[in-house]
């Protein structure tokens, strides 16, 4: 563990503890900071963390507070905050309330921790990830969503099932937007190092990429109250661990383009170098013409939402 790492955690609920609880026991970083609005919950939960640290051997330090001034100079934060979806509830139906709270959360954030990565988690995921660039004022590379680690992890694992074998045999990845304009890149995708499309059929396939498109729907469904915490903490943590280390792992990322894939000026799911500058590059593919315009479609409507979000504002 590296001397002086700190990471903010804002939002107490199932997705920020958890990540919090990652991270520590991961040890990547020397404190981890929760903050929440809820008077005792960041401190009753980072009380919990750390007496578990004993048994699990981290080093960690667990810190629950109420008031941004605990989370200055943190290297990195990472946004949670905001209302989780219901059943029936798309994520753009989030859009107003979760803007007015990211927006206060990320103005507080930038006030208390100038030179600190924010990573995004809070739906709707690209819309809240332009939002909180604005908000900031941080270069865009200091400004990146968690959703492509998430939803490929997803296909992966329904891959994984589907085909009876490891997850970790199975590599593929999505871009685009964190909703129904997720991309899904078949010729890209391998298990035991055979591409996927020599593996299954067409009807197949689509199969799997609908249920990764659906695959928060389908977890809210089935828990009536609240959304995925699993794996959305999982993939938080392992963009934290990318960046505290300076490692420039590709992870598939909300990130701010400038002219990649021929798209400029938008945050969109890319393969993106994560590192201590944040976004240090963006990683293109080979994308063939209909790949290619999935994408540029993905990148225009949320342009588009981003556009509407500011007019609001």
């Amino acid at each position: 563990m590296a001397d002086g790492k700190k990471v903010t955690v804002v939002g107490a609920g199932n997705v920020g503890s958890n990540t919090a609880r990652r991270v520590a026991e991961k040890n990547l970083a020397d404190e981890v900071v929760m903050t929440d609005i809820v008077d005792g919950l960041p401190q009753g939960l980072a009380l919990d963390i750390n007496q578990s640290s004993p048994v699990e051997g981290f080093e960690t330090r667990a810190v629950g507070s109420n008031d941004y001034g605990a989370t200055a100079g943190s290297d990195v934060v990472v946004i949670t905050a905001g209302l989780p979806r219901k059943p029936g509830m798309s994520r753009m139906d989030l859009l107003d309330k979760n803007s007015e709270i990211v927006g206060g959360v990320t103005k507080e954030i930038a006030k208390h921790s100038p030179e600190a990565i924010l990573i995004v988690v809070s739906n709707p995921l690209d819309e809240m990830t332009f939002l909180a660039a604005e908000e900031s004022g941080f270069p865009r590379e200091r400004v990146m969503g968690m959703a492509g680690v998430l939803d490929s992890s997803r296909l992966r694992f329904f891959i994984a099932e589907k085909l009876n074998v490891v997850p970790s045999e199975v590599q593929a990845i999505t871009l685009g937007s964190h909703g129904d304009q997720m991309v899904a890149l078949p010729r890209h995708a391998t298990v035991q190092g055979k591409p996927l499309p020599e593996l299954v059929d067409e009807e197949t396939l689509e199969q799997l990429f609908q249920r990764t498109r659906d695959g928060g729907a389908e977890i809210v469904k089935y828990l009536q109250k609240g959304s995925a915490f699993y794996a959305p903490s999982s993939s938080a943590a392992a963009m934290v661990n990318s960046i505290l280390n300076d490692v420039d792992d590709v992870h598939p990322t909300c990130a701010w383009t400038t002219g990649q894939y021929g798209i400029s000026d938008v945050y969109l799911g890319v393969p993106a170098k994560l590192g201590r500058g944040g976004v240090t590059e963006i990683v293109e593919l080979d994308l063939n013409e209909a790949e290619l315009t999935q994408l540029r479609e993905a990148a225009e409507a949320i342009r588009s939402k981003c556009e509407e979000l500011s007019a609001r504002r």
